[in-house]
């Protein structure tokens, strides 16, 4: 026969059993604290990168004739204001020929240290020798799925209509201006819309006999319709410098 509880026995078992489970209470509550910041933290949207580059959405509409590099410039900034982007300084990544009293220009010094990210914050480059693989080949991530224009929109290229993947750039695979006349490279420094030619490089790293970013070919010429005979639209590369 079972052991009968006098009424002293069960107070204390009721008395001992409501402090276990304020005990227990107690404990699940500071557990919850502590997991409400992570939890919170987990609720919140990932932050996102600022954009730091895109492939400029539309050229000039005056070939190859810039305003020089101000003019690529002050492009590169009124495009990254109209899409939200303006808080930053933006720079053209153009090459600029030396020649009597103009200065050698690279783009490569003119563009910032990096990071750079896309419209869709993925990571474009951490810094400029990953950038023009300075010290491992082709370690960028400018390709046609990441080389996005300010909108955060593909880019046309190879087996799109129209193609535009020539991307104006005046510079050597390491960013640098080439040496010669600015007339043969850099269509006069970017002031041409007629005789005259132009480093480009392949956003979608197709066509030709070089997958370059920023050094494929010649263009045909500097006028509108001379960039278009070979895939291009007066387009170019935009990077913040800060």
């Amino acid at each position: 026969m079972g052991r009968l509880h006098g009424p002293m026995e069960r107070s204390t078992m009721h008395h001992t059993h409501s402090a276990v489970t304020a005990v227990r209470l107690s404990a699940a509550i500071a557990f919850a604290l502590m997991l409400a910041p992570a939890v919170a933290a987990a609720q919140q949207p990932a932050a996102t990168a600022p954009m730091g580059f895109f492939v400029t959405s539309r050229g000039m509409g005056d070939g190859a004739n810039l305003g020089g590099l101000a003019g690529a410039d002050k492009h590169c900034q009124t495009l990254a204001q109209a899409a939200g982007g303006g808080n930053r300084t933006w720079r053209a990544y153009l090459s600029q020929t030396a020649f009597q009293t103009t200065p050698q220009v690279n783009a490569r010094d003119r563009i910032g240290n990096g990071p750079w990210f896309n419209a869709r914050g993925e990571i474009i480059a951490t810094n400029v020798a990953e950038l023009h693989g300075d010290f491992q080949h082709d370690r960028n991530a400018i390709r046609k799925p990441s080389a996005l224009d300010e909108n955060g929109e593909i880019v046309n290229g190879v087996g799109d209509m129209p193609n535009q993947h020539d991307i104006l750039t005046g510079s050597d695979s390491h960013g640098r201006a080439l040496i010669g006349r600015p007339a043969a490279t850099t269509c006069e420094n970017w002031t041409s819309n007629g005789a005259g030619y132009a480093i480009v490089g392949h956003h979608d790293r197709l066509g030709g006999t070089t997958t370059s970013w920023n050094a494929a070919h010649g263009s045909n010429g500097c006028s509108q319709a001379n960039l278009a005979s070979t895939g291009g639209a007066g387009l170019f590369y935009c990077f913040a410098a800060d």
